[in-house]
């Protein structure tokens, strides 16, 4: 189904989230597609020129490693999701953050998982994320993995599969914020015909979440600790600060004291009971860990330590973030919950393993290889697009380090309708829907769509050029007389 009369959508062998192969919109899709086709070309261009206007005025920005900040791109041609897929979606993510929260505590304490055989001990080991200081020792309320963002990805096979875990600082919910409340401004009743799933608590869950942690306050200060304005990230660190109404805050502005965090103020001293931390466990301590590091605060993993303040998410959580433990998350799955895994992984191979190497190095054109603990679509070869001397650059590299590499199938991803040149035309997504770990699992309807907008691209990253779009969870609406 075209959105607009002059403007056939391409057909191509993908899986588009809101167009069948027919050409037809999808059932969950239908009542999306027909208000969009009511608007005429023009009213469309203007309405997401008005979008790309209020994120400039927003200050709703992103620092690009090559280029000066910008406003990520945004497209004005939501994807929608069926709720009876999302429900399904939504269990298998609550599922893999429970196992994932299981297994950080046992590496760092009893280590059954190893012990079992389940995962090899050199995996968990040398692959730089685990942190010796963190053994035996216990977050608040035994969570890690407080904030989450899951990567989720469709496969042409219409199947959805998770594509990678992040549990250190996930970033990129405030866009889903700032999305959703441009895209409620620009088509209201639109909004009001489709009963669009809300995603605008999420601040006010987040703070539940972090106040949850604190166990000897009814009350507690609750701070969110960012490296600074210079941080790609740092719109996000502001305004989900100012959207819970805590303090922003620097290393250089609290100080610890008797194994106790203090933040500074012009009335003096207050306590800090929680801290969101937006930066890395390298960064946090200079003391305990990177000692050259301007960022964090001396004394505060000591005071972590004694639990005098709460760190979201945990020092130490990145030993699950780490590409190479991804695949054993199924397995964690099973050894931990005794339950099959909801949602696949995509079938991944080892460097470290001899038989998966000899694999990889056949098919370094066919597949896509990343960092173990890359991130950002940064260090990473997909081999149908990559030159003969990329390719035979990366087979050095996996050769002198197996261990810090992954390698996976170019997997065809799904695409939406998107916005180029005012005309509709299918780019590829992902997803990353964002779940918070407190007295209960949240998880936010929907999430960030990332989409590539280069054509054919399949890096959907916004380091590297891609967009974002609003998701919509809605009723599949089958049995719905529009």
């Amino acid at each position: 189904m075209p959105l607009f009369e002059s403007d056939p959508y391409p057909q191509e062998p993908f899986f588009d989230e809101l167009i069948d192969a027919e050409g037809r919109s999808r059932n969950h899709a239908r009542l999306l597609l027909e208000r969009f086709s009511e608007f005429s070309e023009e009213e469309i261009r203007k309405k997401q020129q008005s979008c790309e206007r209020a994120m400039f005025k927003m200050g709703v920005t992103f620092d690009f490693h090559d280029r000066e900040q910008s406003i990520i791109p945004f497209d004005i041609i939501p994807r929608a999701m069926p709720l009876s897929e999302w429900t399904i979606i939504e269990r298998g993510l609550k599922q893999r953050i429970l196992a994932l929260n299981l297994f950080i505590e046992d590496v760092y304490h009893d280590q059954r998982i190893i012990k079992e055989g389940v995962i090899p001990e050199d995996v968990v080991k040398e692959g730089g994320s685990f942190l010796e200081p963190c053994r035996d020792i216990m977050p608040s309320r035994g969570i890690y993995t407080n904030i989450s963002g899951i990567d989720l990805i469709r496969h042409s096979d219409g199947q959805v599969y998770v594509l990678e875990d992040n549990l250190r600082c996930p970033s990129g919910v405030s866009y889903v914020l700032k999305n959703r409340h441009l895209m409620k401004r620009t088509l209201p009743k639109v909004f009001q015909r489709l009963l669009v799933r809300p995603v605008e608590d999420y601040p006010l869950q987040l703070l539940k979440s972090l106040q949850y942690l604190c166990q000897h306050d009814e009350n507690p200060q609750v701070v969110v600790l960012t490296p600074g304005r210079y941080n790609s990230a740092f719109f996000e660190h502001a305004f989900l600060s100012q959207q819970m109404g805590v303090p922003l805050v620097e290393g250089t502005d609290l100080i610890c004291k008797n194994d106790f965090v203090y933040m500074k103020t012009t009335r003096g001293l207050e306590k800090v009971d929680v801290i969101y931390r937006r930066i890395g466990d390298d960064f946090i301590d200079p003391t305990v860990f990177n000692p050259d590091s301007l960022l964090g605060v001396p004394g505060i993993f000591r005071a972590y330590a004694k639990g005098n303040v709460a760190l979201a998410n945990a020092p130490g959580a990145g030993v699950a973030d780490d590409k190479v433990i991804y695949t054993f998350v199924p397995d964690m799955i099973k050894f931990y919950l005794s339950e099959e895994p909801l949602l696949n992984n995509v079938p991944t191979y080892l460097p470290r393993r001899e038989k998966d190497m000899a694999y990889i190095l056949d098919h370094l054109d066919e597949l896509v290889v990343k960092e173990a603990l890359g991130a950002g679509g940064y260090g990473m070869l997909v081999g149908p697009a990559a030159s003969k001397d990329e390719i035979a650059a990366f087979r050095e590299k996996l050769i002198a380090h197996p261990r810090a590499y992954i390698a996976q199938p170019t997997l065809g991803l799904s695409t939406v309708p998107t916005l180029v040149d005012g005309q509709a035309e299918p780019r590829h997504v992902d997803l990353r829907p964002y779940i918070l770990y407190g007295k209960d699992i949240h998880v936010l309807p929907g999430g960030l769509t990332r989409v590539a907008l280069k054509k054919g691209s399949l890096v959907v990253n916004s380091s590297q050029g891609g967009g974002t779009k609003d998701t919509w969870v809605v009723n599949d609406f089958w049995d719905v007389d529009p």
